[in-house]
């Protein structure tokens, strides 16, 4: 086709997909296309724009390395990962609902014992945490992988720390015993904002957004037999639970913790500051 001009680029594109194997990539690459042409059609989209858009996407490939996926905190704070979750991710009533898996997960997490200690050495407010996996019917799931994560109490992941290198803390890997339960001690969580020092913190800060992101431990949890559980425990109160940056938040998966003054923790030893505890259920949906 020649001569193509603003209203027949679109209709070119589409004949192009003609000879495409591949039905739902066709599908996608169609409607993905039509409503970008769209896009820049309402908006008359100017070419010094376009490539201040371009620059923009390059800025955001440049920042990512082995410990910070710009493209995931960029879908995130577009709202994007959490419509995805929300269009895929939908729980049966009483199952626990899913939020967004953030761009601080690792593969190589160490492996935790039942009442480990994973802060290790992180800053923060100590936490004792006991949480129970259960399937819809109440009953205690044995052997699952609870994967958990955190920043510390200065708003930082272990992976955003060049000074530790590989060294984890904030994180770790445990299972529950026959009761469903896992039992491990942490800091508690804070308030942090998303990195603001690449192509994501400028879009925010230009669009006049915060970057703040509420309290929570994040958890992921894999049991044989039922779907995988990505999902975060927030912290009330706190002023950013109506604000979050990656939109996450569900009333659902606020939890219960509990102050106590310096003494005996849960674990039996004596403390000689305050602590905090949590008790928390996470109910796991059937695999369909």
């Amino acid at each position: 086709m020649r001569n193509i001009d603003a209203t027949t680029t679109t209709p070119a594109f589409l004949q192009r997909l003609d000879d495409c194997g591949n039905p739902r990539l066709k599908q996608v690459l169609s409607s993905l296309v039509t409503h970008l042409h769209d896009f820049a059609r309402e908006v008359k989209l100017t070419e010094a724009e376009w490539m201040q858009g371009i620059q923009f996407l390059t800025a955001t490939g440049q920042m990512c390395n082995d410990t910070r996926q710009e493209f995931i905190l960029l879908s995130d704070t577009l709202g994007l990962s959490m419509l995805v979750v929300a269009l895929n991710q939908a729980k049966p009533p009483g199952a626990t609902e899913a939020t967004v898996f953030g761009p601080f997960h690792v593969d190589d997490a160490p492996a935790a014992e039942q009442g480990a200690d994973i802060a290790g050495g992180a800053p923060g407010t100590s936490l004792f945490v006991t949480a129970r996996v259960l399937d819809l019917q109440g009953r205690p799931i044995a052997a699952a992988e609870v994967d958990v994560w955190q920043a510390d109490d200065e708003g930082l992941y272990d992976v955003q720390r060049p000074e530790l290198g590989r060294t984890r803390r904030a994180r770790g890997v445990l299972h529950t015993d026959t009761d469903g339960r896992v039992r491990f001690r942490s800091i508690m969580p804070t308030p942090y904002p998303v990195p603001t020092d690449g192509p994501v913190g400028q879009m925010l800060l230009a669009s006049g957004r915060h970057p703040w992101r509420p309290a929570h431990l994040h958890f992921m949890i894999r049991a044989e037999g039922f779907e995988t559980l990505i999902t975060h425990i927030f912290r009330d109160p706190d002023p950013y639970l109506d604000s979050d940056v990656v939109f996450g938040v569900r009333s659902s998966l606020i939890g219960n913790f509990v102050a106590h003054d310096a003494g005996t923790t849960p674990d039996g030893a004596k403390m000689a500051t305050p602590f905090y505890t949590l008790d928390q259920d996470f109910v796991l949906a059937p695999k369909a």
